[in-house]
C-alpha cells in the first residue's frame, strides 16, 4: 500500500478554525496531486480528537466526506460506488492506526482507494489566541492505493504501550466548565513529559527495527521534533523531524494528529534518495504509546 499524494491545510485567518474546512481542503489538495476525483475513494477514515465547538456527535467523518464530495449520491454520481466514512480516534497514533486498518481494506479488496484524513482545532476555533494550548490548529490528508511493485509501501504496523500512568490527556472539567464548555478544554501535561516520550519513542523506533530487521543506515526517521531525534540517537538512523514548534504552523502550537502527513511532506522535500532507501514513521503520545511503520516509496 503507497501513499499516491498528501495534503496540509492551514485555517483561513479570516475565519474561524474548523475540523471540517481543513481535513477537506487538505483531502482535496491531496486528490488534485493525485489527479482523481472524489467519486473514487471507497473509504475515508478520519482520526482528529480536537473539534471546534467540542464537537462530539455526529462521526466527524460523515461531514469531512460531504465536505470533499465524496460519493454523495452513489446511484447519480456520473462514476456510481458506495462510499463509506468512520472516525478512528487514537490520539497521536491515529494516522498509523488508520494506515493499518487501510492495509486489510486494500488487501482484501474493499476498496481501490483510502483516504485518511485528520485534523485539530482548539474548540474555541482559534489556538493561537490560548497560549496554554499545546496544539496547532492544522489539518491532514493521505490518499493510498496498491501498488504493483512488491518492495514499495508500507512494512507492518506495530503498537507499543509503556509500562506507566499517562502524563499527559485532554479532555473536558465539567466541574468548572460553567458556560464555556463549548470553546474551552483541558489539556494537562506532566513537567517533563516531552524527554519521557522521547525515550518511549526511541525505544519503540529500536525495538521495531530489530523486529522487521531494517538497515537503519539507509532509514529516515519521520517523528515529533524531540522524539525523533531520540529515536536517531538510539538507532542510529537520521531523523526528520515532523516540525519545529510554532514553524509555520501556530504561534507555538505543535502538530498533533496530522504531524505524520506533514512529517511525510516535508521529508520528500529534503530526503535525498541516494541517501535512504526508506522512512520509518513515528507516533508517540497520551497511553503512553508509541506506533511505528516501515515506508518505502514508489521508484526508490
Amino acid at each position: 500500500m503507497v501513499i499516491t499524494a498528501a495534503g496540509t491545510a492551514l485555517p483561513d485567518p479570516s475565519a474561524p478554525a474548523s475540523v471540517v474546512d481543513l481535513a477537506g481542503r487538505a483531502a482535496r489538495g491531496a486528490l488534485d496531486r493525485a489527479q482523481v476525483s472524489a467519486s473514487s475513494i471507497g473509504v475515508l477514515i478520519n482520526v482528529g480528537v480536537y473539534r471546534e465547538h467540542n464537537t462530539f456527535e455526529p462521526a466527524m467523518s460523515a461531514l469531512v466526506q460531504k465536505e470533499v464530495g465524496i460519493n454523495l449520491d452513489y446511484i447519480a454520481d456520473p462514476e456510481p460506488a458506495a462510499g463509506f466514512s468512520f472516525d478512528l480516534m487514537n490520539g497521536a497514533c491515529g494516522v498509523l492506526n488508520a494506515v493499518q486498518v487501510g492495509q486489510a481494506l486494500l488487501e482484501t479488496g474493499s476498496t481501490e482507494r483510502l483516504l485518511i484524513t485528520a485534523a485539530d482545532v482548539h474548540p474555541g476555533g482559534d489556538a493561537d489566541r490560548d497560549t496554554a494550548y499545546p496544539y496547532a490548529d492544522l489539518g491532514g490528508a493521505l490518499l493510498l492505493e496498491r501498488s504493483a511493485d512488491p518492495r514499495a509501501g508500507f512494512g507492518p504496523v506495530r503498537h507499543y504501550t509503556a509500562d506507566r500512568p499517562t502524563d499527559v490527556e485532554g479532555y473536558l472539567d465539567t466541574g468548572t466548565m460553567g458556560r464555556h464548555g463549548r470553546t474551552t478544554i483541558t489539556v494537562r501535561r506532566e513537567a517533563g513529559h516531552a524527554e519521557r516520550l522521547s525515550e518511549f519513542a526511541a525505544h519503540a523506533a529500536a525495538d521495531y527495527a530489530r523486529e522487521i530487521g531494517i538497515d537503519l543506515d539507509r532509514t529516515l526517521v519521520i517523528g515529533p521534533a524531540a522524539a525523533a531525534a531520540a529515536a536517531a540517537d538510539s538507532t542510529g538512523a537520521e531523523a526528520e523531524a515532523e516540525a519545529e514548534a510554532g514553524a509555520g504552523v501556530g504561534a507555538g502550537g505543535e502538530p498533533h494528529t496530522a504531524a505524520p502527513v506533514l512529517g511525510y511532506l516535508r521529508a520528500l522535500d529534503s530526503v535525498r534518495r541516494e541517501d535512504h532507501e526508506q522512512l520509518l514513521f513515528v507516533s508517540v503520545g497520551a497511553g503512553p504509546s508509541a506506533a511505528c511503520a516501515l515506508y518505502r516509496p514508489e521508484g526508490w
